[in-house]
């Protein structure tokens, strides 16, 4: 495969300065340089068709040739002394001596030029090399050298095949657990020791052992990044293995399937991912036994949607796919005189299984849950009816766009499988819609089968990239990912994992002068991108490492302006989250440069205290809305979410309509869904058929101002719906302010003056 020739970034070469020993000789020799002939040379020498062709067979394409002669013209032109071989060829064409000079004969010099420039022309074959992933299985020769029994555990949500190989693990002179969230990882470990089983917790913020001693137990329960691939075990077990498909995480459970030293390997996962691990194991000349699981508790679709929050009962979940969304309809219910606990994503995890405990305990009076997607995995609730506020979920593309697409099946079964859990006091889950209009399209995605995975993730290891820089000194961290990826081989099996993230930080980063290997672990920093307090705070830790100043208790205090207060609002509350992302990135720093980052046993402590604060702002989270729209100009709708709020439908109008009243609801539903679903390119036309509501109003004030500055809407959107309301104006679709209501409103004005 020919290399994307676009990520090859010259490295700049000064031109020759100086003085006089090459000089001397080339003019001694021969005379000074003519520039302007030199000039008109060079520039035939460029569009010499013979010239070109040599440069394709020596790795130039069409691009590359351009810019190593401008770079090789700019040198020649600029230096006050080239070498005196160059010198003297240019002076031999310069001067028309055809059998000593042709244009012809600058090739050898232009070539050199261009190796010095693109210096990875002269190493490429070491490169591809370097860059081949198409045997995964050969960078695990511990593995490879024991014989490993593969246990698949098939069956859907709620059907005991985790719990079938927790008590295997259980029962083994040793073992380890790779799970997908630090919840999951924490249950497991408690679990362990309960069951006088000892086991440590390894996750990338933290590491807590069975014994007082600090002794390592026989026994790990980690998140799957974190599990070791050195160490042998009797048995280890690969929670919700269909992850090996994740755009961004998959290489974990990839390295987790083919490098874990175990005697057993028990795997636990939608059936969707047997063929593709049957297949992987293929190539390691190992077995998969498959165990199939069938769900313990029946799961009803209802015929009916819930329609009114006023039909909520005892177990309700709803379940949302946007913090605004969250916040509206918790506001909603508690308006209606019931508790409701709250779950979602960026919550940190001791306030998620507090809002859990209370959402489960029979004598708390909060029966209802408000949560996201996030209860789809690593926790444990009481839930009897699974209610879906919404069917489509904004997503981000592969170029970093936003877009809102239906979930897919798989993400359906994993969030309605919650309701009706086995052991809970609610012995059938149900599943239904918040809206009419969805549920015939929820029972059409959950009767589809879930499409087998095609293939699992990669990601090149930091042996590999210092591979890389020692060929290419000059490139960025960002340009050798880049060029890795462009250059990797990787079969049907694979792909590459998405490496935004990565790239995005190593841009950041990319001023401080850091060591490679330093460099690639803050640029493997689990944070979100979308928090700029979080991604500042690593810019400020990258710089403060950088000089070598550690980064100290006191430091971290001054700068999150600790001890904070309980918020007084949904952006304080927004902010203590952040807050608490900051000290997890402290603490995993501080597992990877304990020097630099001394003082992590202090942070893991007020960030404890910082979980309490931020339980106390989610159990009043109605109180902040409520001081969020007071400080909020009238009129205008306050948006406070990490992505963009899924209020484009004619539904979602109304579940806002009580905080800002019906013509503003829709001005920003109308915004927003031209906003969303214009971006929504995937989205199957049959499962968003009839969601677009008729454009009634549209206006430039204060709600068009906030929605720019929002990002919500853009100009260009902005006058397309003007110029869409004008055309439903023509062809008289009317909505509030409209012409036919201002001439009626004219006649009784008119009658009531006579």
């Amino acid at each position: 495969r020919a290399p994307d020739t676009s990520l090859f970034v010259p490295v700049p070469l000064k031109p020759g300065l100086g003085g006089a020993a090459e000089e001397d000789v080339g003019a001694e020799l021969t005379r000074p340089l003519d520039k302007g002939e030199v000039l008109k040379n060079l520039n035939k020498f460029y569009k010499r068709k013979e010239i070109q062709r040599l440069g394709a067979e020596n790795g130039l394409d069409a691009r590359l040739f351009h810019q190593a002669f401008i770079s090789f013209r700019k040198y020649i032109m600029e230096s006050s002394s080239v070498s005196a071989d160059l010198h003297i060829i240019l002076n031999d064409i310069c001067c028309g001596f055809v059998p000593l000079g042709h244009v012809d004969d600058l090739f050898p010099f232009f070539l050199r030029h261009a190796k010095q420039i693109f210096p990875m022309l002269d190493c490429m074959d070491d490169l591809r090399k370097i860059s081949d992933l198409r045997l995964p299985p050969n960078w695990y020769p511990d593995a490879r050298a024991i014989q490993r029994k593969i246990i698949f555990h098939a069956g859907p949500t709620n059907s005991g095949k985790t719990y079938h190989a927790i008590q295997r693990f259980l029962s083994a002179k040793s073992g380890i657990y790779c799970g997908p969230l630090k919840l999951l990882a924490h249950e497991i470990f408690q679990k362990s020791n309960d069951a006088n089983v000892p086991c440590d917790l390894v996750t990338g913020e933290e590491r807590l052992f069975a014994s007082e001693d600090s002794r390592q137990a026989p026994h790990v329960a980690c998140t799957i990044e974190m599990c070791s691939t050195n160490t042998p075990y009797e048995v280890a077990v690969i929670d919700e293995i269909q992850m090996i498909r994740d755009p961004a995480r998959g290489w974990a459970w990839t390295r987790a399937l083919l490098g874990l030293c175990a005697e057993e390997i028990h795997v636990c996962g939608e059936p969707a991912a047997i063929d593709l691990v049957t297949e992987l194991m293929y190539t390691t000349g190992e077995e998969v036994e498959v165990r199939n699981y069938e769900r313990l508790t029946p799961l009803t679709v209802l015929d009916y949607a819930l329609e009114s929050l006023d039909n909520l009962r005892a177990g309700d979940c709803i379940v949302c796919f946007s913090k605004n969304d969250i916040y509206s309809v918790s506001r909603q219910i508690e308006a209606r005189g019931l508790e409701c606990a709250v779950i979602y994503g960026s919550l940190p995890p001791g306030t998620k299984l507090e809002q859990a405990k209370k959402f489960n305990d029979p004598d708390d009076p909060c029966k209802i849950l408000v949560a996201t997607d996030a209860i789809g995995m690593g926790l444990n609730l009481c839930i009897r009816r699974i209610i879906f506020n919404s069917i489509v979920k904004p997503t981000v593309n592969e170029k970093g766009e936003k877009e809102i697409d239906t979930i897919t099946t798989s993400q359906a079964l994993q969030i309605a499988g919650r309701a009706g859990r086995f052991g809970s006091s609610f012995k059938q889950g149900e599943v239904t819609t918040m809206h009419r209009d969805d549920l015939a399209q929820l029972k059409e995605i959950l009767r589809e089968a879930v499409p087998p995975v095609q293939a699992a993730g990669l990601h090149p290891t930091p042996e590999q990239i210092e591979m890389f820089a020692y060929h290419l000194p000059d490139a960025t961290l960002s340009n050798l990912i880049d060029i890795f990826v462009s250059l990797s081989q990787v079969d049907g099996m694979y792909f590459v994992c998405n490496i935004d993230d990565f790239k995005f930080l190593a841009d950041m980063i990319q001023h401080i002068p850091l060591n490679l290997r330093s460099r690639y672990v803050f640029c493997t920093a689990p944070l979100n991108r979308k928090e700029p307090f979080v991604c500042t705070t690593l810019l400020k830790f990258a710089r403060q490492f950088s000089r070598n100043e550690p980064l100290t208790f006191d430091w971290l205090c001054r700068h999150t302006k600790w001890p904070l207060a309980a918020p007084k609002n949904i952006k304080e509350l927004v902010h203590l989250e952040a807050v608490h992302d900051v000290f997890d990135l402290y603490l995993w720093l501080s597992y990877r440069f304990m020097d630099m980052f001394p003082d992590a046993a202090l942070v893991r402590d007020i960030q404890k205290k910082l979980d309490d604060i931020i339980q106390i702002g989610v159990c009043n989270i109605t109180k902040l809305i409520r001081a969020s729209q007071s400080a909020a100009a009238p009129g205008t709708a306050e948006v406070v979410s990490e992505d963009f709020p899924l209020s484009g439908t004619q539904r979602d109008s109304r579940a806002v309509s009580e905080r800002h009243g019906a013509a503003s609801t829709e001005a920003l539903s109308i915004a927003v869904e031209a906003a969303g679903l214009r971006r929504a390119k995937n989205v199957r036309p049959s499962r968003l058929g009839g969601r677009q509501e008729e454009l009634k109003s549209y206006g430039r004030g204060s709600l068009a101002n906030r929605l720019l500055r929002e990002g919500l809407l853009t100009q260009e959107m902005l006058r397309q719906l003007e110029s869409e309301w004008q055309d439903q104006h023509r062809n008289g679709r009317y909505g509030f302010g409209s012409k036919r209501d201002d001439q009626h409103s004219s006649k009784e004005t008119r009658k009531k003056r006579k």
